[in-house]
């Protein structure tokens, strides 16, 4: 039993004051004579007697009367903590990600967790809840209720350490308060296992919500498999944790128009194929139809007509091998001699390259710094005759390590950098460790340190290589030093740098990752570019170059579907957000072996325990009445006993 006011108790000393009176009574009796004296003798003796019992029984009920009313005021009560005096605090964290989809029970999980504190929590209690993207600090359930009922899916869940941290925020810094921080989520199987660091302040209750089944078949990713002159081929993976085989049709929409439908049996992963023509823009998207998760039965993707790109060659010698590369279908090719080169043409260029010019002036070599600050791209071929200290000043210029002098010696170009992205997307099938090495006869020799090798010599020394927007050879290409242009090698080379340099929009981009595309137009001064889905309008961190838009959409809470980029009231592209699909695999971390947390199965059970923790039981009244009875105990011996 515990007390409110302790400090009263020290009031039951008083107690000894009756005793000590009634011990150290100095009353004397005055004696009377009689003739006979041998009756009242008897009757003196049996009426002292009765006295005596009466009055210690009196002073009994009137010490526990007293006792009983010092005991109230000290307001005794019981419970598991000393929770009488302090105040409760309480902080709940619920899961709304989008594996709560998954059907429990009673419904889905987030949305039964959602009725269950609705009715587990007093209507006017103080309390405060965050989720992965809101948060109500002190609230009651009644300001709130409508908030929660309508509370939506986020596809970003917050790290475990991240909610904590969040939730401890939220608590208030008294140190006699009773805390109780209550986690509401399925704890689903991620990188990061649900730890925590044990704090003797807080009181941790984990609520793991429970599908009912854990079975899912989803979407995963689509690409283009094939491309000719007529049709893109569209091949979308599926993917199934499913034990049976399964049937599911899969639809392709374009612009909400039913295009094909296919059924496709899976178990564990398997692929749909479509074909569409390429000569259209595409607003698209791939359906199934499956009832466990709703977010990962839709992904969206977008095809539009490409941008031409700008490339301006600048060249002594003959070029003619960029022209069967740079086609006029998707790109606008000129050639220039430094003689004839007006600086001003690089302010509507995307790539420009320098082919093995003996020469780099000065002016060049700023105008082209300003180019690439913009956001232009240069390729640098050198020349075997080309001024080895004017060469270093422009390499400087872009900080990569200088040329050492011309070395004749054949080296062959032996190593090829897969991971980087001028090869990394379908230019090879798989490694090649035996194919026909392309070589030259002279080279400047140059360290690589400073910048990214994407093609090596047999000594590792680069051959080509890359810093920020600058791509530079170390030998010339020319039939006449080297046999590269006869290579397969120099196709996709040289496209794909120059596909580098206006940067288009994907099939489609994953919400909450580093997503960067380029748009190209020429805005006016203070124009912004907007991405517009339906009633959602959004305005994306972007940065304005010479003739493009660099978007970037990191920390964009985007939905997903097909956004279109408009400038004002025109419609530029379109651009496809999807889920990420890391919450489809509906597998979930063991929770009994963590110490320091209480685990539970459903709110309405966690918010009993914890109730019940700090239920308190005050007794004062119970001792009141007790008061009361011993007063009429008394009340009746001082009448009726004789």
């Amino acid at each position: 039993m515990q007390f409110k006011n302790p400090e009263l108790l020290y009031a039951l000393f008083l107690l000894l004051i009756p005793v000590i009176v009634h011990l150290f009574q100095l009353r004397k009796f005055q004696k009377e004579y009689f003739t006979n004296v041998a009756i009242l003798k008897k009757v003196q003796l049996q009426t002292r007697k009765s006295q005596l019992i009466k009055k210690w029984l009196v002073l009994l009920t009137r010490l526990l009367l007293l006792t009983a009313i010092i005991i109230a005021f000290a307001q005794p009560y019981f419970s598991k903590t000393n929770s009488f005096n302090t105040e409760k605090e309480t902080v709940i964290y619920l899961d709304n990600s989008f594996s709560m989809q998954a059907k429990g029970n009673n419904g889905p999980l987030l949305k039964r967790a959602i009725q269950d504190i609705i009715t587990s929590i007093d209507e006017n209690e103080k309390f405060s809840l965050i989720t992965n993207t809101d948060s109500y600090r002190n609230t009651t359930i009644k300001a709130i209720k409508n908030e929660l009922l309508q509370l939506e899916y986020s596809s970003n869940q917050l790290s475990y350490d991240a909610a904590l941290l969040k939730a401890k925020k939220l608590f208030s810094n008294k140190a006699n308060s009773t805390k109780n921080l209550i986690f509401v989520s399925d704890f689903q199987q991620k990188t990061q296992e649900f730890s925590i660091e044990k704090d003797s302040s807080i009181t941790l209750s984990v609520i793991q919500l429970n599908p009912v089944s854990k079975t899912n078949a989803f979407m995963d990713s689509l690409y283009i498999s094939k491309q000719n002159a007529t049709n893109y081929e569209l091949t979308a993976l599926l993917k199934s944790n499913q034990t049976t085989t399964i049937n599911l049709p899969v639809s392709l929409y374009n612009n909400d128009q039913l295009v094909s439908k296919v059924s496709v049996e899976i178990k564990d992963e398997n692929k749909a194929v479509f074909t569409i023509p390429n000569n259209q823009t595409i607003k698209g998207k791939i359906t199934i139809d499956e009832a466990q998760l709703q977010f990962d039965n839709t992904l969206y993707f977008s095809i539009n007509t490409p941008s031409k790109i700008n490339v301006l060659a600048v060249s002594n010698d003959d070029a003619n091998y960029l022209n069967g590369i740079f086609t006029e279908d998707e790109f606008n090719f000129t050639k220039k001699t430094p003689n004839t080169l007006d600086y001003a043409l690089f302010d509507t260029q995307n790539l420009v390259i320098l082919n093995e010019i003996e020469n780099l002036p000065n002016t060049l070599i700023t105008a082209l710094k300003v180019f690439t600050d913009k956001g232009g791209v240069v390729a640098f071929i050198p020349n075997i005759k080309g001024n080895l200290s004017n060469y270093n000043t422009f390499l400087q210029q872009f900080n990569f390590s200088g040329f050492n002098s011309i070395l004749e010696q054949e080296k062959r170009i032996t190593s090829i950098n897969y991971a980087h992205p001028i090869y990394a997307n379908g230019v090879f099938e798989k490694r090649i460790d035996n194919f026909q090495y392309p070589k030259v006869n002279l080279y400047f020799p140059q360290n690589a340190s400073q910048s990214t090798a994407i093609l090596q010599f047999e000594d590792n020394k680069p051959f080509l290589s890359q810093r920020n927007n600058v791509f530079v050879f170390s030998a010339a290409i020319n039939e006449d030093n080297s046999n590269f242009k006869n290579i397969n090698l120099i196709v996709p080379t040289f496209y794909n740098i120059a596909k580098q340099s206006l940067n288009a929009a994907q099939l489609y981009y994953t919400i909450g990752q580093n997503n960067q595309f380029d748009v190209s137009v020429n805005l006016q001064p203070d124009t912004v570019l907007t991405l517009v889905n339906n009633d959602e309008s959004i305005i994306p961190e972007q940065q304005y170059y010479n003739n493009k838009v660099v978007i970037k959409t990191n920390d964009l809470q985007e939905n997903a579907g097909v956004y279109e980029v408009k400038n004002k009231n025109e419609i530029l592209e379109y651009v496809s957000f999807n889920y990420n699909r890391n919450e489809s695999d509906l597998t979930y971390q063991n929770l009994e072996n963590i110490e320091g947390i209480n685990v539970s199965n459903s709110v309405k059970e966690a918010f009993n325990t914890i109730k019940n923790d700090t239920k308190v039981d005050e007794l004062w009244k119970w001792f009141v009445i007790l008061a009361l009875v011993f007063l009429i105990i008394e009340m009746l011996i001082l009448k009726y006993f004789k």
